[in-house]
């Protein structure tokens, strides 16, 4: 499901109060830290995410997380990235319509 422009701004929004749940590293994006990921994007739908890395590397990173987990960009900044992916049963967070 493709967020609109009005989402996306919604979620921007909610996402400046958070700080990160999961850093990713040198090591990359091992077992453990998708794993952590998608805990984290299954109870919290909003999540921010601190990358570790240069730019290209941050890129490989994102299209990973975002393609393997399913979630959302919402928007990037620097070495942040916000991710969402809406709770299947029970959402959290109430999206506008358009």
């Amino acid at each position: 499901m493709p967020l609109t422009n009005s989402q996306k701004k919604h979620l921007r929004g909610l996402s400046h109060d958070l700080h990160p749940v999961v850093m990713v590293a040198d090591k990359g994006l091992s077992e453990n830290v998708l794993a952590e990921v998608e805990q984290a994007l299954e109870h919290h739908e909003l999540i921010k995410i601190k990358l570790r890395g240069d730019r290209e590397q941050r890129d490989a990173w994102i299209e990973q997380l975002a393609s393997t987990t399913g979630a959302e960009l919402v928007h990037r900044i620097g070495q942040v990235v916000c991710l969402y992916r809406r709770h299947p049963e029970k959402p959290k967070i109430e999206l506008p319509r358009r």
